[in-house]
C-alpha cells in the first residue's frame, strides 16, 4: 500500500465517522496491514489532510479529519 492509498482510505473513512476512530478502529475497517501507524506518514497526515488525534476513548487517541 502506497502513502496516497492509505492517505485516501484514511481520509475518506474518517469523513464518514464525524466522531472520529481510533487507530485499532481504522485498521480493522479498511484491513490495514500495518499493526501501528507509520510516524512519518501521520505528520503528513496532519499536514495534508488536517488530522486531529486528540480526544480519547480509553487509553487510545481518537483520529478525526474537520470537516468543511
Amino acid at each position: 500500500m502506497s502513502y496516497v492509498e492509505f492517505r485516501d482510505s484514511i481520509q475518506a473513512d474518517l469523513k464518514r465517522s464525524p466522531s472520529g476512530k481510533t487507530w485499532k478502529e481504522l485498521q480493522q475497517s479498511l484491513n490495514l496491514p500495518y499493526k501501528r501507524p507509520c510516524p512519518e506518514w501521520v505528520g503528513r497526515l496532519e499536514r495534508e489532510i488536517g488530522l486531529l488525534r486528540d480526544a480519547r476513548r480509553g487509553s487510545a487517541l481518537v483520529w478525526r479529519v474537520a470537516l468543511p
